[in-house]
């Protein structure tokens, strides 16, 4: 029996196995391995709808659970997912067979962005959108983008793309790799471009703290060609700090007046927003989007940055944001009852929640009923106990839900609901705690009234929540 690390690709490759192939980012990789011409195998701990039926499609042979026989058939190539543990059983009998592996952002790297000219959007919030925006602004100006993304463009009904032109554009994962590279997977890449979008602590169950956080984006930013550019928002002490010494181009945006990329006036004109974009003094010209909020004009101008450094003129810019139908799961409406509007929002950070209702609150006449499941690592856990309670300041109601998997995180650090609640009506808000999903699907049917929205905020499932209002709403 032979105990191998052999953690390279090999020159010659025809069978790829990947493990954890459900996750969003693996189940795009492998069907990208798939349209390559690769015959390519996956096991996951959790085979079910919609992944699996995807995945079945693409004629990408699934088995369900882990086990070391999935790979006696010795693949030319392992990828692992992060998910997977040293100890996992694949994992394991991978290392005996002495099968060669890599990590996901490594079989990005070799198979699909070698050749091409990679634009990396990075950053604590707003990667997701910013890179589904590039990704629709090169595509509507013929560029044929590649692309790679962790959330499903609407434009395209899907994730990933291959195209035929040189550009790829990647969403840049600060969270770790594998279980044989603890380091972040933005850093198997090397930009042309780079967009930092700013740097908040998060991801509390692999970072110890801001410093750390810091640290990851820091060799990120010093990693950078001399001739490539970064272009970084323009209002983040960290950011900040970590530009002064990059050794690449650098271009800042956002609303400083130095900056060369700024927001100037601004009009909000329902649907639509109407703003005009600065450039070295100068009026690029003045746009308008469905999009709505601050931080996305943010996310707007610097996927407009990147766009003026690939010569793409303003007009393709605003054709691209006419037929823009932005991303699932950002402020996507899932339904219309009886005058009451359902949103959906990924938002899960302090600063996500508090900057999404900013931004749906001028577009909505009735009351705005907050809805929050604290699910991540980072939320779940006490570090922003004291800093969410001023995150729903423009909601009129708060409901507020027991995380679900609170016993993953040890007894002296967890989040708490009921304090957040508390606090949340020390402040004079309506807020109320709720141990289960059903209770508040009831809550809200009885309370909504026409105009209101209803925005859930959740990086989950959240039960299949956003449907049981809609049907329970008279």
């Amino acid at each position: 029996m032979m105990d191998s690390t052999n953690n390279t690709i090999p020159s010659c490759v025809k069978t790829i196995h990947l493990i954890a192939v459900c996750g969003t980012a693996m189940g795009a990789l492998a069907c990208m391995l798939k349209d390559l011409g690769y015959r390519v195998t996956g096991s996951d701990n959790a085979v079910y709808p919609p992944m699996s039926t995807f995945l079945g499609e693409k004629g990408i042979a699934l088995f369900n659970g882990y086990d070391g026989a999935h790979l006696e058939y010795q693949p030319d190539l392992v990828v692992v997912g992060n998910a997977v543990g040293k100890d996992n059983p694949e994992a394991r009998r991978m290392r005996e067979l002495g099968l060669c592996y890599c990590s996901m952002p490594q079989a990005l790297n070799h198979f699909v962005a070698r050749g091409k000219k990679p634009i990396l959007i990075s950053g604590t919030h707003g990667k997701t959108t910013t890179s589904s925006i590039a990704a629709w602004v090169a595509e509507t100006a013929g560029l044929d983008p590649t692309f790679f993304i962790g959330g499903i463009l609407k434009n395209f009904n899907s994730n990933y793309k291959l195209g035929k032109g040189d550009t790829i554009i990647i969403e840049g994962d600060e969270y770790d790799t594998a279980y044989f590279d603890k380091g972040p997977k933005f850093l198997h890449y090397d930009p042309a471009i780079a967009i930092l979008t700013g740097i908040e602590f998060d991801h509390a169950d692999i970072y110890r703290d801001i410093d750390h956080v810091t640290q990851s984006f820091e060799m990120l930013v010093n990693r950078m060609a001399k001739d490539s550019l970064l272009i970084a928002y323009d209002d983040n002490d960290i950011v900040d700090r970590l530009v002064e010494k990059a050794p690449c181009r650098v271009a800042r945006y956002g609303e400083k007046v130095q900056s060369p990329w700024r927001i100037g006036s601004c009009d909000i004109e329902p649907p639509f927003t109407h703003f005009e974009v600065m450039h070295e003094g100068r009026s690029y010209g003045r746009l308008k989007t469905r999009l709505v909020g601050h931080h996305n004009l943010c996310n707007l101008l610097a996927v407009i940055a990147a766009s003026h450094n690939l010569g793409i003129a303003p007009d393709r810019v605003q054709a691209a944001l006419d037929s823009f139908e932005s991303v699932k799961r950002r402020q996507e409406v899932r339904g219309v009852k009886n005058g009451v509007t359902v949103m959906d929002d990924f938002a899960h950070h302090p600063t996500a929640v508090r900057e999404t209702l900013r931004a749906v609150r001028p577009f909505y006449n009735g009351r705005v009923i907050a809805v929050f499941e604290p699910r991540t690592h980072a939320s779940m856990r006490d570090v922003f106990q004291d800093v969410y309670p001023n995150a729903f300041d423009e909601a009129d109601i708060i409901c507020i839900r027991k995380p679900p998997l609170l016993s993953k995180i040890p007894e002296g650090q967890r989040f708490s609901s009921e304090k957040l609640v508390a606090d949340l009506v020390g402040k004079g808000k309506d807020a109320f705690f709720f141990d289960d999903t059903d209770s508040i699907v009831d809550f809200v049917a009885q309370t909504a009234r026409a105009k209101d929205l209803v925005l859930v905020m959740s990086n989950g499932g959240f039960d299949g929540i956003h449907g049981k209002i809609l049907e329970a709403i008279k």
